[in-house]
Parts: structure tokens; sequence; C-alpha cells
């Protein structure tokens, strides 16, 4: 049955990496049923023509009745290298622009300084997001962080500080505005021990957009081994020695751990309205010629998850 989009509140998408080819790619999925794209770059948007890309979206995805979810820069917009100030002006371009493309959700890393304790870098945040978050509300836009930690952790890292509950606690006391918010994944608590549900039960009130990744943990690995057991593929060992395997790892939705029955509920109950869009190119063995097989089950099985297409009750 084909679902009718006009009255789904929560839909399911894909990630885009933008590109001026972004419409020919959408062009080419579109009919496997992806109701909704969240477009995404990586630390810049120099050089991208927006009525042009954006004409050329909503040309394909319009007769279709799909929606662009969000526009998404990843980079770092608290440091103030070259390629970090490119990221800040991206964040403005896509503000700017969201309207062309009939979305109001931008995404990104909160960014951090880089090999700095995550509380060193909230005068900074503070200085940089409390612009955005202003120019963004001028323009009917929110703002939300995604939650990966791209490696690092409380003492250090060179990407992102949204990446725990304590730092967002402190992100939302220093810039206390109701268009930031998080762009939110089990994948990444998950990888962390860290259980989702309850922390989705606490923040969905700040939740803005959703990721569709998973993740699968090796809790026997763990037992044996504990969770400091990556070693580097190229690290010679005595043979008699055990290569110790990962004991976590980023999956496509379907193929994980998590209950995405449960999340969606969860999401509904605290009035989640919006997109789960699909993360691929992580998991182990849906990738390479597999990618668009992982995705299209993943598109199936959300769907299925949210309880299906809306249904219209009957009129008595």
């Amino acid at each position: 049955m084909k679902c009718s989009l006009e009255k789904q509140d929560i839909r399911i998408g894909t990630l885009v990496g933008v590109g001026m080819k972004a419409p020919e790619y959408i062009g080419q999925i579109i009919d496997h049923g992806f109701e909704s794209f969240s477009l995404t770059f990586w630390q810049t948007t120099r050089g991208v023509n927006w009525r042009k890309l954006a004409e050329g979206v909503r040309k394909v995805i319009e007769p279709k009745g799909a929606v662009i979810s969000s526009l998404a820069i990843f980079g770092n917009p608290l440091e103030t290298e070259e390629l970090d100030l490119q990221t800040v002006k991206g964040f403005e371009e896509c503000i700017d622009n969201a309207h062309l493309f009939g979305a109001d959700i931008v995404a990104g890393f909160a960014g951090r300084l880089r090999g700095k304790p995550i509380d060193q870098s909230m005068t900074r945040f503070k200085k940089v997001f409390t612009k955005l978050a202003k120019r963004a509300e001028s323009k009917g836009v929110r703002i939300a962080f995604e939650n990966c930690d791209m490696g690092g952790t409380w003492t250090s890292g060179d990407w992102n500080i949204a990446h725990n509950p304590t730092a967002w606690e402190m992100m939302f006391n220093e810039v206390p505005m109701d268009n930031l918010g998080l762009e939110w994944e089990p994948c990444h608590q998950m990888v962390s021990l860290i259980d989702p549900m309850p922390q989705l039960r606490k923040w969905v009130k700040k939740i803005f957009h959703v990721h569709g990744k998973d993740a699968t943990v090796h809790w026997d690995v763990i037992r044996e081994f504990g969770i400091h057991t990556s070693i580097h593929q190229d690290v010679a060992l005595p043979k008699n020695v055990q290569v110790v395997p990962s004991f976590s790892f980023h999956r496509t939705p379907g193929f994980g751990d998590s209950d995405w029955t449960a999340i969606i509920s969860e999401l509904r109950k605290g009035g989640f309205k919006g997109s789960i869009d699909i993360e691929g190119w992580h998991d182990p063995v849906y990738r390479g010629e597999l990618e668009m097989t992982g995705q299209v089950h993943a598109l199936h099985y959300l769907k299925q998850c949210r309880g299906g297409c809306f249904i219209e009750n009957p009129k008595v």
C-alpha cells in the first residue's frame, strides 16, 4: 500500500551528501519510498549555488510528496582555523537558505576547543551559538546538535561537545533558547554503553531531528576483555596471542540491537513530529554493493515500527 504523506507526522528518509549532484542522487533512490531527505555538507558550503540546488532538489521530491527535513553541516564551528570559520559561515548560509528547501532545521556538530575538556568550550560555545541561534530564530529555523562523540571524551577531542547529557545541560544553560536542540540517535549512546531509552524519555522535548542509525554491542566481548579492546589491524601480535574483537559496531536500523518500535513510541508520546533519516555507510555488513539494500530494508523496517502508513479514522 502506498502511503499518503500529507498527514504523516513522522517521516522516514535518508541522508544525502550534497554537492550539486544531490538532485540526481535523490532521483535514483526516491522511488524506493524515502519520504524525507537530510542534505549534508562536510565542513564548508563554499561554492554552493543555493537557488539552483533548491530548484533541482524540489523538482525531484515534490511530485513524490517527499520533503527536505534538514540541512546539516558537520565541522568544528568553535575553533578559528580557516575551515572552522568556513563551518560557521556554512551554518549561516544553511540558516539563511533553509526556506528555499521548505526546511526549518539546520543540524551539525556543536564543535569544541581542540584537546580541551568540554567545560572549557562553553564560553566559546555561548559566543558562537548565541549569535547563530538568534539568526535562526529570526528566520523560523531550529538548530539541532548531533550527538556523535567523533572519538572524543569529556577531557579531549577535536569536533563535538554535544555527545554527553551533562554537556547538553551546560550548553542549553549557556544559550537558553527554545530553537536549540538535538539531532539524536541511539547508536552513539549504545557504543558508550548508555541505555538510550531513559535518555530519550528525558530529552525528547529537545529532540528536533533523528538519525536512523543503530548499534550492536557484544556483551560477551566486554565481559571477557572489557571496553579497552581496540587493536589496530596493522599491529603485529605473536601468533599465539588472540586478536581482541571489537565490542560494538554501528549498524543500519533493522540489523542492530535497538527496539525502534519503542523508540518511535516514546518520540510520539513526547510530541515529536519530524523525520527519522537513515544514516547509512557505517554498517560492517550492509556496505559497498549492499549499501542501498541495507538502507531500503531499514526504510521498510522503520515504517513498520512507526505503525505503517497514516490511516484516517472513520467519520461517524
